[in-house]
């Protein structure tokens, strides 16, 4: 078994990809002048939020998100253990590695982290109220900002007469530029409680550990269950519309299968143009809701790609008239809540350890609703919005003449959209041909050529040298990553043939097919009853664990976005396997044990 991973820079560049530095800023790249740091340490690919490659400019999510995490670790709050998290890009993929503290600053962390952490912990009611406004308020920004081609004379009342002073030229770089800087505000926002969400559980997981040795990682996560957020209601709106639509009679315009053909049905009648009413008021802003993790501008939106509700709803029409209940089983989930609880306060031998039982774990049910309320509002809702006003720009460049497709735009870096801008309004003022429409489209078919090529290309799951034993608790809990994991990518470990290994993510013990699949694209051709096994899922499959007996992912960790959706559905889950849509294929018949972190291959 080898004692290390390759080193990122004997990493090849897979063939057509020669050049794929040149889409990504240099700080995010592996570079000779950092080489003795970045290659002395552990890197670990992120197939939780960057599962596949970035285009340019959908790195810049990549970039803002891991800075700010980075700056409420180090700069805001000291975390006493941990600074931020170091990121780079390699073959268009995204690889980190947490940053630990110098021990000798952990004293002097501790009391700087308890004065700031404490005040939020007192006031995180009030403080997680204004949190809201914020976020609303950053919403209604992101709406107003806007992109339109450059007129060919300005309006005499509203620019010249009115002594602004400033015109559309200006205006369109600067929306653009606030666009990116309300981007980078998102970002600090979401990180705001994010980091003492996981802290506050973190703490409660470190005490039960302590209390009780040997309680599995997943009764821990059983003690904070049966949480209603946000994050699940776009999931609700697609039942309720379902019960609107059999309640008003019109529950067979969906039986067709095709939206415009539904949508022409529904205009047809009273009750069905009340229904039409009735989603709209659902899609916004319920669905706002990526297919995938929200980072990529490449994945569906819903509320842009209606057929994707439309047949959800379809889906939740069947069942309801075959008599199911589509509610989640949350007097269950309590119910093995409380008992959980229960069962280990009984352990606790002193009223003081009871007291400090109940006092941490209030604080994680406090906390815990933050955890999934904030993927909804930032990576879906928000960056939903954001990708909507970069094809609207993108558009401007279109008719200009600087590339052929909206989309193009995210092919260059967000550096390079600005030097557009500037090219564009240099050649609007003067007038004469702006450079871009003889620069930019070569440079995107390039790109597109290269996207393509490191699509082939299989990430290696870590670089660098491992750490004896992988103790820091993001790691493990967030992205799944253990001892065990990095001893079986090393070629080690004891798992028996037939057997993969990975998070007791969510209990229970199922037989049945897997459905092997690979994009959210493939979801219509899951069929009741079978297991899904899948590199990651999104918020945004929930509808379709109804149909499903368990879920298997490749990346994630106990307190990923998967694993608590799985748990707070009562669907068995194993996340963090590494190998399953590997070594499983659809159709083979697995045994899937939640409780325990093992997939089982029967035949």
């Amino acid at each position: 078994m080898a004692d290390r991973f390759p080193s990122p820079f004997d990493i090849e560049t897979p063939a057509g990809a020669e050049g794929w530095q040149d889409m990504y800023v240099y700080s995010s790249l592996f570079s000779e002048a950092r080489r003795e740091f970045e290659d002395s340490i552990f890197w670990f690919q992120d197939g939780v939020h960057w599962p596949k490659v970035l285009t340019p400019w959908d790195a810049t999510f990549y970039e803002f998100a891991i800075a700010s995490l980075s700056q409420y670790n180090t700069r805001h709050l000291q975390v006493p253990p941990a600074n931020g998290i170091a990121f780079r890009i390699l073959n268009g993929y995204g690889y980190l590695t947490p940053v630990p503290a110098d021990p000798a600053t952990i004293e002097a962390r501790v009391e700087n982290f308890m004065d700031r952490a404490g005040f939020y912990f007192m006031n995180w009611n009030d403080l997680y109220d204004k949190w809201m406004v914020k976020i609303r308020d950053l919403v209604k920004e992101l709406e107003s900002v806007n992109f339109e081609p450059l007129p060919e004379i300005e309006d005499a009342d509203g620019v010249v007469k009115s002594g602004a002073g400033l015109g559309s030229g200006y205006q369109i770089q600067e929306n653009y530029r606030t666009l990116l800087d309300l981007a980078l505000k998102l970002w600090n926002y979401h990180f705001e409680f994010l980091n003492l969400g996981y802290a506050a559980y973190l703490d409660f997981f470190g005490f039960c550990k302590q209390a009780f040795p040997g309680i599995p990682d997943l009764a821990i996560a059983k003690m904070v269950a049966g949480v209603e957020v946000d994050l699940f209601r776009p999931d609700e709106e697609l039942k309720r519309l379902a019960r609107v639509a059999l309640e008003s009679g019109v529950a067979e315009a969906f039986a067709v299968g095709d939206v415009e053909q539904t949508c022409e049905i529904l205009k047809g009648s009273d009750a069905g143009r009340a229904w039409i009413a009735s989603f709209q008021e659902s899609a916004e802003p319920w669905f706002n809701f990526s297919t995938g993790s929200g980072f990529y501008h490449s994945d569906k939106i819903w509320i842009e790609n209606v057929e994707i509700p439309f047949d959800f709803i379809n889906d939740y029409i069947v069942k309801l008239q075959s008599g199911e209940d589509l509610a989640r089983p949350m007097e269950a989930i309590r119910a093995e809540r409380d008992r959980v609880v229960n069962e280990y306060a009984e352990l606790l031998a002193t009223d003081e350890d009871r007291e400090a039982f109940q006092g941490k774990l209030g604080l994680a049910r406090v906390v815990f609703p933050y955890v999934e309320n904030h993927n909804f509002y930032v990576e879906h809702w928000s960056h939903s919005v954001i990708w909507r006003k970069m094809r609207q720009l993108g558009e401007v460049f279109v008719k200009e003449g600087f590339w052929s497709e909206p989309n193009d735009i995210f092919y260059l870096k967000r550096t390079e959209v600005e030097d557009a801008l500037w090219d564009y309004y240099v050649s609007w003022a003067t007038p004469e041909p702006p450079a871009g429409p003889g620069r930019w489209p070569g440079i995107i078919d390039k790109r597109k050529g290269i996207c393509k090529a490191l699509a082939t290309w299989k990430p290696v799951p870590a670089l660098g040298a491992p750490p004896e034993v992988i103790t820091e608790p993001f790691t493990v809990m967030l992205w799944g990553i253990t001892s065990d994991s990095v001893s079986a990518w090393l070629g080690g470990g004891d798992a028996k043939e037939g057997e993969l290994r990975g998070m007791a993510a969510s209990p229970g013990l199922v037989e049945g097919l897997a459905r092997v699949i690979f994009s959210p694209d493939q979801i219509g051709e899951i069929q009741q009853g079978e297991i899904l096994v899948a590199p990651l899922t999104a918020p945004s499959w929930a509808p379709i664990f109804g149909k499903i007996q368990a879920t298997v992912t490749d990346t994630g960790g106990m307190m990923s976005h998967a694993a608590i959706v799985c748990r707070e559905y009562g669907l068995p889950a194993v996340t963090g396997t590494g190998f399953a849509t590997t070594n499983i294929k659809t159709g083979q018949r697995i045994r899937v044990d939640g409780n325990n972190g093992v997939v089982t291959v029967l035949d």
